[in-house]
């Protein structure tokens, strides 16, 4: 007898009401500090996570901040308010910070990403209920199903801090432009 692989279920198998109750109760949680949902404490049982997923890239914004405000503050440009009589205040706030903030949003934009995949594991190590536990133990039942509604939901997600991204690029920098091509005359 010949046995088969079981087969993957298709992606409209995805039980995405359950997906959106998770998220939904653990957003409850945090804002009202109802403990009669899972038991736990409110907002004060969140720091040890947090610190936990936050420490390393809060560490590394800072250092890469610091390099690329040096850099920027290095410029012809800066020389040249400075020169013009600006104040120190206004050099920095209106044309370093600007100019160094672009390399950093792209960083930050970036590492949201990595705290997604970093929840998996903080929320299992801490036994915290959310979309981390939840892959975790749809992984161990072979829940295909709900694995791929959580990749489905984390790409979305993903994509979505990417385009805010890059659409804060634009209020940052007006000089970047949206992409319109120059018409031909």
């Amino acid at each position: 007898m010949h046995l088969r692989p079981p087969r993957a279920p298709a992606l409209t198998e995805v039980d995405l009401p359950k997906v959106q109750e998770i998220v939904a109760r653990s957003l409850d949680e945090a804002i009202t500090n109802n403990v009669s949902l899972s038991g736990r404490g409110g907002l004060d049982q969140f720091v040890l996570p947090v610190v936990t997923l936050a420490l390393e890239p809060a560490a590394v914004l800072a250092r890469f901040a610091r390099s690329s405000m040096l850099e920027v503050l290095g410029q012809d440009y800066v020389r040249t308010a400075r020169a013009k009589g600006l104040s120190q205040w206004v050099t920095m706030s209106r044309h370093a910070l600007r100019n160094a903030l672009i390399p950093v949003m792209t960083y930050f934009g970036s590492r949201l990403g990595h705290l997604i995949a970093g929840a998996v594991i903080v929320e299992s190590i801490f036994v915290w209920p959310g979309l981390g536990r939840l892959t975790v133990d749809a992984v161990a039942q072979r829940d295909y199903p709900m694995v791929q509604g959580v990749v489905v939901f984390a790409g979305a997600t993903f994509a979505l801090i990417n385009l805010l991204v890059d659409i804060s690029y634009r209020i940052v920098d007006p000089r970047i432009g949206l992409g319109r091509r120059a018409s031909a005359s």
